[in-house]
């Protein structure tokens, strides 16, 4: 029964793989908009490589910051 249970996580980490990239994906376009509706309000019309770049330059941040343990900041040591 090992090899079913380690086939069993692989299929798992594989589904959760394909729906962190789907929610990274989502937060990328979602970030595009608020990038270019904020810079419309702010008057500005940049081109859209560069809404493009400050979107994924956002993405990524809040990607890793989401992925990094706050236990550092709070004092706890494991």
């Amino acid at each position: 029964m090992g090899f079913l249970d380690s086939f069993g996580a692989l299929v798992s980490s594989v589904i959760a793989s394909l729906v962190l990239l789907v929610f990274a994906i989502l937060s990328f376009f979602i970030t595009v908009f608020i990038v270019q509706v904020g810079a419309g309000l702010a008057g500005y019309s940049p081109s859209g490589d560069f809404i493009v770049l400050s979107a994924a330059i956002l993405a990524t941040g809040a990607i890793v910051a989401g992925a990094t343990p706050l236990s550092g900041l709070s004092g706890i040591s494991e």
